[in-house]
């Protein structure tokens, strides 16, 4: 009888071992199937990205304020500005009027500040620096600074990353060096979180996208200093 007993406890024990070991095997293939990967600048290494985010994501249908030849003609869908400016609608230069509303135009102005690149730039700077950069104004003294980060070019309503990361002062070189702009016109690049803007003899920045604020002066021949 007691041995009888003995079987009976020790079968009850093995089923409630094996119990606990499916649970605990349930649970822990969950938690790894469900946990996120790591975002991919978090892995590091250098990702080259042209063109817009929001080449696939603007409805053709969607109104916009629309430029032609520099002059506001009113909000037209996407599709109907570019063919009032003689384009295709992916080659029209979409972004933020001064008023922060989205307006699209042919060719690059003062009126329109493009979009920012899909690929933030910022991601490649600690949250601590992104947070300081985007609030405080870059000035003549950071164009030497120790920080390098991603350069970017706007031209043809696409954004091209240069080679790699370099100082602010490296970028503008790099970016307008002996680039005149006439009156109205306007050059777009982008230097980490800040947007860079070439008027005419002079070269802005912008924390936000929409203010800008004189950067450097070019000097003759529209050349860019080095200091």
């Amino acid at each position: 009888m007691a041995s009888l007993t003995d079987r009976r406890w020790i079968f009850v024990g093995g089923a409630l071992a094996l119990a606990a070991g499916f649970l605990a095997a349930v649970v822990v293939g969950g938690l790894g199937h469900n946990s996120p990967q790591a975002p991919p600048a978090s892995r590091g290494g250098l990702m080259v990205q042209t063109g817009r985010d929001d080449d696939i994501k603007l409805d053709p249908r969607r109104p916009l304020r629309c430029f032609v030849g520099g002059q506001l003609i009113g909000e037209l869908p996407l599709a109907e500005c570019a063919r009032r400016n003689g384009v295709a609608a992916g080659a029209l230069d979409v972004g933020l009027d001064p008023s922060g509303a989205l307006a699209g135009a042919n060719g690059e102005t003062t009126q329109i500040t493009p979009l920012a690149p899909a690929q933030s730039p910022a991601a490649e700077l600690p949250p601590a620096r992104v947070a300081q950069a985007q609030s405080a104004p870059a000035g003549p003294a950071d164009l030497a600074g120790p920080e390098p980060a991603s350069c970017w070019r706007y031209a043809g309503a696409r954004w091209n990353v240069l080679s790699r990361p370099m100082s602010l002062g490296a970028c503008i070189q790099s970016l307008y060096d002996g680039q005149c702009e006439r009156p109205g016109a306007a050059a777009y690049g982008r230097w980490g979180s800040r947007t860079l803007r070439l008027v005419t003899g002079r070269i802005e920045v912008s924390s936000d996208n929409r203010t800008f604020a004189p950067l450097v002066e070019q000097g003759p021949g529209c050349s860019v200093p080095t200091s």
